[in-house]
């Protein structure tokens, strides 16, 4: 059996802090995705266990997919709108690929379900990664989420473009000019 944990706990979802339905299923050392067996309920399985079982898991409709660092997007290209969640692993703190890979899900191949950050995931990346797309966020157990959902409000206004808002600020802004006589 995978490793997963099916304990209750709280994530952030679109601004609130609410209880998590889904389980994540992480494979242990010499795991084969082809042969692991995924329990029954709502589960985020990696990539490899999706590409290797797709068929069965697609006709479920309780499964998702978790994203590593290292692995592009564009692998679920054809599964996009069938996923009720995209997971993104961040592996630690400082690693900002899983940026990219939202990014990407969500302004090139247009998914528009639960996209969720998971891993190493701290206050203060919240108000960058809902910047990317994300919305859904599994912060470290050993922080306060309570906390860290006051991180998406840390700043009212953002200079650049990106998922949340396609213009910058200088033409959000009305600009007066004032002539000098």
């Amino acid at each position: 059996m995978p490793n997963f944990t099916p304990e209750q706990r709280d994530i952030i979802k679109d601004g609130k802090i609410v209880a998590d339905e889904w389980n994540i299923v992480r494979l242990t050392e010499g795991q084969s995705p082809d042969t692991t067996e995924i329990p029954e309920g709502k589960v985020i399985v990696p990539l490899p266990v999706w590409e290797r079982q797709r068929d069965s898991l697609l006709k479920r409709g309780d499964v998702g997919v978790w994203l590593a660092s290292s692995e592009r997007a564009e692998l679920l290209r054809d599964d996009i709108h069938s996923l009720p969640v995209i997971a993104v692993d961040f592996p630690k703190f400082s690693d900002g690929r899983g940026y990219s890979i939202a990014y990407n899900l969500r302004a090139r191949l247009g998914y528009l379900g639960e996209l969720r950050a998971v891993g190493d995931v701290l206050r203060d990346q919240l108000f960058y990664m809902q910047r990317v797309g994300f919305n859904a966020f599994a912060t470290r157990s050993d922080r306060s989420i309570q906390d860290a959902l006051k991180g998406l409000s840390d700043f009212s206004i953002s200079y650049q473009t990106s998922i949340d808002q396609k213009f910058p600020l200088f033409q959000r802004v009305e600009r007066h000019q004032h002539l000098a006589s």
